[in-house]
């Protein structure tokens, strides 16, 4: 079962480096406007704020991954960053676009309840 929810937890890490790609290196280009839905004059004009996002959401990768390679001692990394994922889904399935919660939140809680299934 650790296995599994180190795999999981893996998994989530790499999508938040895709969405660190997407944020950071190709938001204004034809594979960021279309996993965004918008314009090229508003990944413009939005830029910046989408690199800064990225960012972020490449730390939650880091703590992930982090986590991970903590072994047993990295149990409250990965608790700590999956719910910080999960919130961040939450709040951004509510906020623009409902989608998130399966992209982001899901895997999130999938992943953490993995997780805290081997604690037992």
């Amino acid at each position: 079962m650790q296995m599994l929810a180190d795999v999981l937890v893996v998994l989530v890490a790499l999508l938040h480096v895709w969405f660190l790609v997407l944020e950071m290196f190709l938001w204004d280009k034809p594979a960021g406007l279309r996993a965004f839905g918008q314009s090229a004059e508003r990944a413009a004009a939005t830029k910046v704020l989408a690199a800064n996002q990225g960012l972020y959401n490449g730390f939650l990768a880091a703590g992930l991954i982090w986590g991970t390679v903590q072994g047993a001692a990295g149990l409250g990394f990965k608790l700590f960053f999956l719910a910080c994922v999960i919130i961040a889904g939450l709040y951004g399935a509510f906020s623009a676009s409902r989608k998130i919660l399966w992209i982001q939140a899901l895997p999130a809680a999938i992943a953490l309840l993995a997780v805290l299934a081997t604690r037992s």
